[in-house]
């Protein structure tokens, strides 16, 4: 199981109302492209500002543990590939628009034991080693993009991650003292693109695609205020 956080994002979507149409759109398309990017993971849910994706692993295939770091550095150079993308393109001098190059990207990985279950046609995961991945996000890392690892993932990491790992005990909520190992995502990511300096039509569309599309959240929003204030 791994999820994907985009960091900075409680802050992010705190900024001027007329901006949170954009700033979801912005969010909806890092998401999207995370999700993208990692082929062997299977999207389970969508929780806010995280993907939450997950795999099978039977029998002897605890090789696939092993690969979580690749996965992450796939997903990140993902990330910031849109990110910078529509950074360069979009002309929108809203708050969402101009701090959008501001978020980061950090990963939790753990295996265990799922118990499936369907609702209303959705798949869930559920069980105690569901509930270890989530409480993995409120951690003690003291960077803003890396992977951190509980013990089974480490032990089946590539010698190259484990040489790299710093290890640390942070208490999980509901499930005490815990060993965790966190990477550094700069220290396995490759050189980040240039990207090409787009034309002004280009841009132009671009941004007006933003505004679009965030079009009908912001009248949305405006109708729910609407009604809460009574008219």
């Amino acid at each position: 199981m791994m999820i994907a956080d985009i960091g900075g994002y409680t802050r992010y979507m705190r900024l001027h109302r007329m901006s949170l149409a954009h700033s979801q759109e912005i969010t909806s398309r890092l998401l999207k492209a995370l999700v993208r990017a990692a082929p062997p993971l299977k999207l389970i849910e969508v929780e806010g500002d995280a993907a939450f994706l997950s795999t099978s692993i039977r029998g002897d295939a605890m090789s696939t543990v092993g690969i979580v770091a690749d996965v992450a550095v796939s997903m990140h150079a993902a990330f910031h590939a849109e990110q910078d993308r529509m950074v360069a393109l979009n002309m929108c001098s809203c708050p969402g628009c101009i701090e959008a190059g501001r978020l980061r990207v950090k990963f939790v990985a753990h295996v265990g034991e799922v118990a499936r279950q369907t609702i209303r046609k959705r798949e869930q995961l559920v069980g105690l080693d569901v509930i270890v991945v989530h409480r993995m996000l409120k951690n003690s890392v003291p960077i803003e993009e890396y992977v951190l690892m509980s013990e089974p993932v480490y032990r089946e990491s590539a010698s190259l991650v484990r040489e790299r790992v710093t290890d640390l005990e942070d208490e999980l909520e509901g499930l005490g003292l815990t060993t965790l190992y966190f990477v550094d995502l700069q220290s396995l990511a490759p050189a980040r693109a240039s990207v090409p300096t787009p034309t002004l039509a280009r841009r132009v569309r671009k941004t007006l695609g933003v505004v679009v599309r965030a079009t009908p959240r912001m009248l949305r929003k405006q109708r729910q205020r609407a009604v809460a204030d009574g008219f």
